[in-house]
């Protein structure tokens, strides 16, 4: 039986944390003489309050990472995030308007921007041009039908982007009124934010450039894909619903084998050696995918097995993962550590995307300590 503290556990890698940690912590060897849970941090030996009250006062004002089982990097995190975390209320916070103090006005910066970004925004997509593509590659099948939901998106946002573009350089110019849903994404694009409006129909990142780039690199991998087929190797960071395109590849797998049930079909991978350039040739069944990054741990290339992270290298880029299915009841090998994949850093049920496995010569329950996951993005 297990039994949850309430408002804690949101998914199962939660509940995976709280038991991994009374597996570690909550047994015989606590009792053991001289247990530390960490250097320091040891059960006090004594039977009234004052001597509890006594050993709690004496235990350090900050814990290092390691008294919870994290790597000594995981400090560098908190801080980065702390002082993230202050700059942007600076800058919630600072005026919007005031005099020009001699440079160029908010309106002149943002006018160029807008014209900068209009100059390398891509066309919008030729409905017909892509009904074309896919009746040539199969409209029905499952990776096809993802492709055409990926574009129908990823138009949207360019239509929305071009819009407040061309709408801010006519309201700049005086030609139309500045309303204030204009006024707010010029506030953002000269903070160097990503406007609301094309926040709600897109994707987070830390900064309008990134996300600008983001959109063009996008865009590129699905009109290669329109335009020369489907791609030998997959940028998973660059959809926008990336569990939908896993999905997609099980049923795939699923259809090519007679007798095959969507429901026993799993996920299976293999980490290759091998970065997305010398990828020639599609697999004959799955996918390749790159571009995903390693937090919490480093990976040995050449025995593609985790180890311990190196000093402050926070992320380590992952080679191509070969992400294939089978047909299978059985559950998964206990020596090997399920690492989810996440869109962005941060750890939440929405932006879980799936889970790979992960051969390690530590005990599974250590990576899980250490919060290891994959990130599609680390912006």
């Amino acid at each position: 039986m297990q039994v949850q503290y309430g408002g804690r556990v949101t998914d199962d890698f939660d509940k995976r944390l709280l038991t991994t940690f009374t597996h570690v912590w909550f047994c015989d060897v606590l009792l053991r003489p001289g247990f530390e849970f960490y250097r320091g941090y040891r059960v006090p030996q004594t039977r009234n309050l004052q001597g509890y009250i006594d050993y709690i006062d004496g235990l350090p004002a900050s814990d290092t990472p390691e008294v919870f089982g994290l790597h000594p990097n995981a400090d560098i995190t908190y801080q980065i995030n702390t002082a993230k975390g202050i700059l942007d209320t600076i800058l919630n916070v600072q005026p919007k308007e005031g005099g020009s103090q001699g440079g160029e006005t908010r309106e002149n910066v943002v006018y160029k921007l807008a014209n900068d970004m209009l100059s390398k925004l891509p066309k919008q997509y030729n409905s017909f041009e892509v009904k074309e593509a896919l009746q040539r590659m199969g409209p029905l099948l499952p990776m096809n039908i993802f492709l055409r939901q990926e574009i129908d998106r990823i138009s949207r946002v360019i239509k929305e982007v071009r819009s407040t573009l061309t709408d801010l350089k006519l309201a700049i110019e005086g030609t139309i009124i500045m309303s204030q849903g204009l006024r707010k994404s010029l506030d953002a694009m000269y903070d160097a934010r990503i406007p609301d409006k094309w926040l709600k129909i897109s994707w987070e990142s830390a900064t309008l450039g990134f996300w600008y780039t983001e959109l063009l690199e996008r865009d590129y991998q699905f009109r290669q894909w329109c335009v020369h087929g489907r791609p030998k190797v997959f940028w998973m960071t660059g959809f926008f619903n990336p569990q939908g395109f896993l999905t997609a590849m099980r049923q795939e797998v699923t259809r090519a084998h007679k007798g095959w049930a969507l429901d026993s079909v799993v996920l299976q991978n293999v980490i290759t050696r091998y970065n997305k350039e010398d990828i020639k040739s599609q697999p004959q069944e799955g996918v390749y995918v790159h571009g995903l990054f390693l937090e919490g741990a480093s990976l040995d290339r050449k025995a593609g097995k985790l180890v311990e992270s190196r000093p402050k290298v926070l992320y380590e880029q992952m080679p191509v993962i070969y992400i294939f299915a089978i047909n299978t009841t059985a559950g998964k090998d206990p020596k090997l550590y399920e690492c989810p994949i996440y869109r962005k850093p941060q750890r939440t049920d929405a932006k879980y995307v799936g889970s790979i496995d992960f051969e390690t010569d530590y005990n599974p329950r250590h990576w899980t300590l250490r919060g290891v996951a994959l990130l599609c993005d680390i912006k």
